[in-house]
């Protein structure tokens, strides 16, 4: 048995390691263009001299703003071979949103796309006050003229820059949501990330060779940590998308020969749909993680058996620990299905009651986690850091849940409100911030209601103010102007009041019912 190499500082330095030992395999697969580790190392090393020569220092923040792309991959590795912390935006943000975590992250360079989905990302910003933004570079058509402008890979202030960095740096800073409806930016080190990688490389069984398509975004830290990052520790191939289209995927799964792919149950649905029109060639396919909503059992069995991924398995996590909890590829259809799998080696995950007293073995409570991949804090909100995690360590996660005798965990609620549509997370009290800035709104909640095709879609009840009008459609179009699209919710009530109980709070059980 060979011994495992050991595991790099930073991600940085995996990449500069992957570059060593796999050197001419491609690390990268796009537009039919393989770039080898090698290369990969080399383009992130003229990035990263580029980024000192702009001023890019240890402790910065640097934002990406942009669809999965081989550019992504150089841009994040390059800040962070800088000592920068990679500040990733979801596309799907509207300028307001954006400018709020460039001003709170106050980050100094920002990395985007020009025309994707037709979006002019810089136009959605060009109003917000942006003290700090220094400079804006295009990705997708600027990355080789931006590279030129530094000193290039042989640049010793980058060995110098690479030498400073640690487990204990700060990564990353992505973006989720919180219950005060202002989105909560989660700080990771090196050292929260990378061993939280290999054990799910390990679990999934992803090796050198294997072909990894990408579809989950790389400003998620599915894309991301467990999608590129992986490929990297592993030796396997990214094969990135830049959002999921069944016909193009399936192209690149028969040209490209995929071998591993995760998603939500609605990709591998979709998948199955067109196997079931027309035959396409699936050999390839080996295995691949699915999660974020239920998972029929009669689905596993199709995926295992129509599609050929023999080594799919669920698990669940979210952007405060990576991995919380994981299935074996082993593990029954019947369990792959029902349970999310038990602690990730590296993690203790227990059930607690309301006083963060364990409740037996079945009982509900909420999901609590604690080990290597929970996050450093919040940024700039000891606050929230505190309420989330407490004194011993343990991360709240939010999530109810049981546990079996197995150490199998199954989500059954949320104690927040947050709800799932198309794969993304929707808080529905950030939406109803949103709403309230709405000049005919005097009041508003949010629900999520169920949807065949998204899983749920978000549902407003409004109490206008005194004199104004207002349409569905017209909020709706207002919605589209204000908030990325998963947010949008997809119908409207309006209503003379909201329910309340004796101390004030809007009663979401009654609008539900």
């Amino acid at each position: 048995m060979t011994t495992p190499d050991p595991l790099p500082p930073t991600i940085p330095h995996a990449a500069q390691a992957a570059a060593a030992k796999w050197g001419d395999a491609p690390a990268v697969l796009e537009h039919g263009e393989a770039w080898s580790f090698a290369e990969l190392w080399r383009r992130s090393r003229a990035a990263a001299s580029a980024l000192i020569a702009r001023g890019i220092a240890p402790g910065d923040r640097v934002a990406i703003w942009a669809p999965n792309s081989r550019e992504w991959i150089v841009a994040a590795i390059a800040a962070m071979t800088c000592g920068a912390a990679v500040v990733t935006l979801n596309t799907r943000l509207k300028g307001r949103e954006a400018g709020d975590i460039l001003r709170r992250t106050r980050a100094k360079l920002l990395f985007t796309v020009e025309g994707f989905l037709g979006i002019d990302y810089r136009a959605l910003i060009a109003g917000e006050d942006l003290p700090d933004l220094a400079d804006t570079v295009i990705l997708d058509s600027g990355l080789a003229g931006f590279n030129a402008t530094g000193q290039g890979e042989h640049d010793p202030a980058v060995d110098a820059a690479l030498a400073r960095i640690d487990a204990d740096t700060v990564s990353d800073i992505l973006f989720t949501s919180g219950t005060t409806g202002s989105p909560k930016g989660v700080l990771m080190t090196y050292g929260r990330v990378l061993p939280q990688a290999a054990v799910w490389v390990a679990n999934t069984r992803l090796v050198a060779g294997d072909r990894y398509l990408i579809a989950n975004p790389f400003f998620h830290s599915f894309g991301m940590k467990v999608g590129w990052v992986a490929c990297i520790l592993a030796g396997a191939t990214a094969v990135p998308i830049p959002q999921f289209d069944v016909a193009q995927a399936i192209e690149m799964i028969e040209r490209d020969r995929i071998t591993f792919m995760p998603g939500p149950p609605t990709i591998f649905q979709m998948l199955l749909a067109e196997l079931d029109k027309r035959q396409w060639d699936c050999s390839s396919l080996r295995g691949g993680t699915t999660g974020a909503a239920s998972v029929p059992p009669a689905l596993v069995e199709r995926i295992r058996n129509d599609l050929g991924m023999v080594d799919i398995i669920t698990a669940y996590g979210m952007t405060e620990c990576v991995n919380i909890t994981t299935c074996v590829p082993e593990d029954s259809a019947e369990t792959i299905a029902r349970t999310c799998g038990a602690a990730f080696p590296g993690n203790e995950v227990r059930i607690a009651d309301d006083d963060g007293n364990d409740v037996p073995r079945g009982e509900t409570g909420e999901v609590l986690v604690r080990g290597q991949g929970v996050m450093l804090g919040y940024l700039d909100d000891p606050e929230a850091t505190a309420e989330a995690i407490d004194a011993q360590g343990w991360l709240h996660t939010g999530d109810i849940g049981t546990m079996d005798e197995d150490g199998y965990l199954r989500i059954t609620d949320r104690l927040k409100d947050m709800f799932i549509s198309g794969g993304f997370n929707v808080y529905p009290a950030e939406v109803e911030r949103l709403l309230a800035a709405h000049p005919a709104i005097a009041m508003v909640a949010v629900i999520g209601i169920p949807d065949e095709r998204m899983g749920e879609v978000g549902k407003a009840f409004v109490v206008l103010r005194t004199g104004a009008s207002a349409s569905e459609a017209g909020l709706i179009a207002w919605c589209r102007e204000n908030m990325a699209n998963y947010k949008v919710p997809r119908s409207f009530a309006f209503l003379t009041d909201l329910p309340r109980n004796a101390s004030g709070k809007v009663l979401k059980t009654e609008l539900r019912a």
